[in-house]
């Protein structure tokens, strides 16, 4: 049966007519149909709640049955329900809001589970999703060691990855990726079953607060996910540590932080900057990527695009028999390529014949050393294929191009480069005005890491302006005119801003600021945070008077003031001990003088047992204490 319209739809969704042809072209019929808007809403009275199949950081997982009848037919069918934690009445209608949009941007994904749409069911919010009867976190359990054969994880893998970057495709990060949230379906293929709920829940406060959302599950968390204001912004490298554990988790049948608890995760991942252990034996391919995955610092992490390349270029090395064992855990180790930076940062930014270059300044340095090309323009390169590191260069002042290697390029677009400080030109009190720059395209759209802000920060490039840049080892004080600082800060005895020394800095270019002129111990030992746009750098050059420096000395170690106390004590004791010696001679030697004079007297008839005359101390040396010598006989 074929249809044939007989009137085009209007422009606006609403009736419309058009002609069935059921084989007799003599008789066609009339039907009028209104076409269904598509919307996420899913009426409550239609679902049934049958049981509880599962339970998550966010919520429960129920079996539900979705009911539809009309005067003609009666139907149902099962859906997963993931019913939330509660959530203020006054912050539902945000959270319905942002699943609209998600909503909007998710059917037809490939590599994604279906959304039904959204409902509340006894005041909380629920999301209806198809039902699958297994995940690959069931199979592992199912299966002796708990972990899958390594052509199986690869071949999953590869459909988990097209499935997360359709997501980021649309602008979405799904921030809980675990093997129980890969669904498996009737072919055996894997299927993502988590499409950003820890987004819909961002900013937004829970009732309870045992219930603090935390965006994702503890073991498969990334360190800026646990503070994304403070030590973030999260981004899509975020969900590449997520999936790299989920990886490490199918191949060695291992939960990552296994028997932790969410505290003790916390201080292993974001204090203590551990990573959690690979597997031996895997291709190189594989090993790179996920050796990558565990980056502390997201920009240097490979993009979900890169781990797909390297699971396919692995898949095809793999025989099909599956014969693969692990031989044993290693720790995850930097692996770093030019001047500092890995080799997934280094290659993020694909460059083109026209764009303006600049040497790329080593990691953690305010300033450039040593700039073989202040600034050019690429105008000869090899194809990709060729696998040509090196790029033709054109600087302004000399006559050939330079044949320069592209991974010690960075592009320049309207001035400003990735990793640049930057002030927004229009502040905004939600967050910090200063941050560091994480891309500028060629259309002078830009992302910005701000303090105050979960994600990045988006906008055009003339809406910034560059910044004073920090590096790691400046000594930084609050500015004197801040009273009120973003975090706490230490003083000095006399009640001015202590100066710190910069630890680390934050992709989002928060300061972590140590105190060694301070003996700190316990937590406060790790550091204090510091806004950038409230600091300022000190030096012992810049320090004023023999004062301020000796006070930047005392700041530079906590054991100056000691020593300098210890020097001085030292000091007095060996002047005391002088001037005490000096003081002796002088007196010994007018004894003696005093002596010789006594025994003129007595030749003059003076006698002898008169003591009067002599000074005491001398007295007591000659007469015991002053006593006459024939007194003392008697």
């Amino acid at each position: 049966m074929t249809r044939k319209a007989a009137a085009s739809q209007s422009a606006s969704p609403g009736p419309f007519e058009f002609e069935l042809f059921e084989g007799d072209p003599d008789h066609l019929k009339t039907v009028v149909a209104t076409p269904k808007q598509i919307t996420p809403w899913v009426d409550p009275a239609s679902l049934r709640l049958e049981y509880r199949i599962g339970r998550g950081p966010f919520g429960d997982v129920w079996l539900a049955t979705k009911h539809q009848s009309t005067p003609e037919f009666y139907k149902y069918h099962e859906l997963a329900i993931k019913m939330l934690h509660p959530v203020k009445e006054d912050q539902m209608q945000t959270v319905l809001d942002r699943f609209d949009d998600l909503f909007s941007k998710c059917p037809g994904l490939p590599g994604v589970c279906w959304l039904h749409g959204i409902s509340i069911i006894d005041g909380k919010i629920c999301i209806a999703m198809k039902f699958y009867e297994g995940s690959v976190g069931n199979k592992m359990a199912r299966l002796k060691g708990g972990k899958l054969a390594l052509p199986d994880v690869l071949r999953y893998g590869i459909q988990l990855a097209e499935g997360i970057m359709a997501l980021h495709s649309k602008g979405i990060m799904v921030l809980n990726l675990k093997p129980c949230n890969f669904l498996l379906n009737e072919r055996d293929e894997a299927v993502l079953g988590e499409i950003g709920i820890p987004l819909l829940l961002l900013g937004i406060p829970l009732p309870s607060p045992d219930l603090a959302v935390r965006l994702g599950t503890p073991n498969y968390m990334a360190p800026e996910q646990w503070q994304p204001d403070v030590s973030g912004p999260i981004s899509f490298e975020t969900d590449s540590w997520g999936f790299g554990c989920s990886i490490v988790e199918m191949l060695s049948g291992v939960l990552p932080w296994s028997g932790k608890s969410a505290d003790e995760i916390y201080h292993l991942v974001v204090t203590k900057q551990e990573k959690p252990n690979i597997p031996c034996g895997l291709p190189p391919a594989l090993e790179n990527v996920l050796r990558g995955c565990f980056e502390y610092d997201f920009r240097s992490r490979p993009l979900i695009a890169d781990m797909l390349h390297a699971l396919k270029s692995s898949q095809k090395i793999v025989n099909d028999d599956g014969e693969w064992s692990g031989l044993g855990n290693k720790v995850a180790t930097e692996k770093s390529s030019v001047s500092g930076y890995t080799e997934w940062l280094l290659y993020k930014d694909q460059l083109q014949i026209g764009d303006t270059v600049r040497s790329r300044k080593l990691s953690n340095k305010c300033k450039p050393e040593n700039m073989e090309i202040p600034e050019g323009v690429i105008v000869g390169m090899n194809s990709e294929a060729a696998k040509d590191d090196y790029v033709l260069v054109r600087v302004h002042g000399i006559h050939d191009p330079l044949r320069i290697n592209k991974l010690t390029l960075e592009r320049v677009t309207s001035g400003l480069a990735a990793g640049d400080w930057v002030r927004v030109k229009v502040e905004d009190e939600k967050h910090s005005p200063v941050g560091i720059l994480h891309s500028i395209q060629r259309d002078d759209t830009a992302t910005v890491g701000f303090i105050g802000l979960e994600t990045l920060w988006r906008g055009n490039s003339s809406d910034l302006q560059m910044a004073e840049a920090f590096c790691v080892g400046q000594f930084v004080r609050l500015k004197a005119n801040v009273f009120s600082p973003r975090f706490d800060w230490l003083k000095n005895a006399s009640g001015d801003w202590a100066t710190g020394r910069i630890n680390q800095i934050y992709p989002n270019g928060c300061l972590v600021v140590r105190f060694p002129g301070r003996l700190l111990i316990g937590e406060q030992n790790t550091g204090f945070y510091a806004d950038p746009a409230e600091v300022e750098v000190v030096t012992f050059a810049s320090s004023p008077g023999l004062a301020k420096k000796y006070q930047h000395l005392e700041d530079f170690h906590w054991a100056v003031r000691p020593i300098v106390i210890a020097l001085g004590i030292f000091t007095a004791m060996k002047v005391g001990s002088f001037i005490g010696k000096t003081v002796w001679r002088s007196r010994k030697k007018k004894v003696h003088s005093i002596a010789v004079q006594g025994d003129g007297n007595q030749q003059d008839g003076q006698s002898s047992s008169n003591t009067a005359w002599l000074p005491p101390p001398v007295a007591n040396i000659l007469f015991r204490d002053g006593v006459p010598m024939s007194t003392a006989s008697r």
